[in-house]
C-alpha cells in the first residue's frame, strides 16, 4: 500500500493536474472575495463560475501529457479527447442544467407561496459560461507549462 502512495506522490503528471484544480478553485474564491466584497468557501468547493476549474484540470491534463509523451502520441490524443468532453459538457450541458434549475426554482417559489409545496431549492450556478470555460482553459495550459 505504501508503494501506491509513493507511486503517485512521484507522478508529476497528476500532481500538476490536481495542483491546477486546487489553484483554479483558490482563484474563484479571491474572484468572489473581490467581485462580492466577501468570502464565500462553498466558491473553493462548489461547481460553477470563473474560471472553470474542471476545464483548467483536464487542459492541464492534456497539455502535460503532451509535453511530457509528444503531441502525436496515443496518451495526448486520450488526454485532449477527454478535455474537450469536460469543456463541452461544461459549457453546455452543465450550463442548461443550471438555467432548468433556475426556472425550476421560480415554480417552486411561485407553489411555495401558495402554500403547496415545501421542497428546497435546486442549485442553480451548475455549469459555466464561454468565457469561464476559455478562462479555465488558459490556466490549465499555463500551469502545465509552468510546472513542465
Amino acid at each position: 500500500m505504501k508503494e501506491i502512495f509513493l507511486e503517485l506522490s512521484q507522478n508529476k503528471i497528476l500532481l500538476t493536474t490536481l495542483s491546477a484544480w486546487l489553484i483554479t478553485q483558490a482563484l474563484k474564491v479571491f474572484i468572489g472575495v473581490v467581485q462580492k466584497r466577501r468570502f464565500d468557501f462553498r466558491l473553493f468547493v462548489g461547481t460553477g463560475g470563473m474560471p472553470s476549474s474542471h476545464v483548467a484540470g483536464a487542459s492541464c491534463l492534456a497539455t502535460a501529457v503532451g509535453l511530457e509523451c509528444g503531441f502525436d502520441s496515443v496518451y495526448f490524443a486520450l488526454a485532449a479527447s477527454f478535455a474537450i468532453v469536460v469543456m463541452f459538457d461544461a459549457q453546455g450541458v452543465r450550463r442548461a442544467t443550471g438555467r432548468q434549475a433556475r426556472i425550476l426554482n421560480k415554480i417552486t417559489d411561485d407553489i411555495y407561496w401558495q402554500g403547496k409545496i415545501h421542497e428546497g431549492r435546486l442549485r442553480e450556478l451548475v455549469g459555466h459560461t464561454p468565457l469561464e470555460v476559455i478562462a479555465g482553459l488558459f490556466v490549465g495550459v499555463l500551469i502545465a507549462m509552468l510546472a513542465h
